[in-house]
């Protein structure tokens, strides 16, 4: 018999979870446990990644790593800060507003080792947001358990990075907007509407997923990026979603329903929502 576990923390686990799906394994992002090879190896196929605490929340300790090889060719394994000198091969990275460079990996990685101060980390293929005024934006879904016990996306909304970070999370100065906002200058309104549509859908199976091995589940928030071919990929999906962001809407029909449909089943929310920016539409 399964333990009623309602909330899972460590990222890896439920990608793993989620990859058990055939539809939702072509949406989640190439995901590795952190340590030297496998950041090198990320870097050379996908020359962009995010490095995240396995076990982290509202965007705290997030890095964007970059590799911006100077001449073209794919490096080995071997030897690598050989080859990075006769390439030049700058490494570069970001946390919070910080921003460092480096001229070859070895440097670069002990100096993301004390980023990390020894807590277990996962490295995920980096995708290029879509932007709104320069700045990168993603998708949150909040799905939940109806009175009975279905899953139903309940809200959805885009969520504007800092103008100086790398991640969107409104606990890290993020601004809120509509969805249908955000997309205005990517797509006409029908394909607004089914992009929508596709992104609750993904949310909903991810909820079915992991619900499938966690019963006890009653609640998910499902981050989505867009690609720049507007192709959905699930960042993560947190299974304790602060609905903060919903307050910051001026449409307060999501934030009723998902504090209603909490209430069904005995979650109530501390809605002190100071962090995050209501964007201007």
């Amino acid at each position: 018999m399964k333990r009623a576990i309602r909330r899972v923390s460590n990222k890896l686990t439920k990608t793993r979870v989620l990859r058990g799906n055939k539809s939702l394994r072509r949406r989640i992002l190439a995901t590795r446990r952190m340590d030297r090879d496998a950041l090198y190896a990320m870097l050379q196929k996908y020359t962009m990644v995010y490095i995240k605490p396995c076990n982290g929340s509202q965007g705290k300790g997030v890095i964007r790593v970059e590799r911006i090889p100077e001449s073209g060719g794919n490096d080995s394994q071997d030897s690598i800060d050989v080859i990075d000198r006769k390439k030049r091969i700058q490494y570069r990275y970001q946390t919070g507003v910080r921003v460092h460079q480096f001229t070859n990996y070895g440097t670069a990685y002990r100096a993301i080792l004390k980023e990390t101060r020894g807590r277990p980390y996962l490295v995920q293929k980096g995708v290029r947001l879509l932007v709104h005024a320069g700045r990168p934006f993603d998708v949150r879904v909040m799905v939940q358990r109806n009175p009975k016990g279905r899953w139903k996306a309940t809200g959805i909304v885009g969520r504007v990075a800092h103008p100086r970070k790398v991640v969107t999370n409104g606990s890290q100065g993020g601004t809120i907007y509509p969805v249908e906002v955000l997309l205005k200058v990517y797509t006409g309104k029908e394909k607004r509407k089914a992009l929508m549509s596709k992104m609750k859908k993904i949310g909903v199976k991810a909820a079915r997923q992991l619900s499938a091995a966690y019963p006890g589940m009653r609640e998910i928030g499902a981050d989505i990026a867009l690609d720049r071919r507007l192709k959905p990929w699930i960042i993560e999906v947190n299974t304790n979603p602060d609905p903060c962001p919903f307050t910051k809407l001026k449409d307060r029909s999501m934030i009723r329903r998902i504090i209603r449909y909490a209430k069904g089943y005995g979650r109530t929310y501390k809605l002190r929502c100071t962090k995050s920016k209501q964007g201007v539409v």
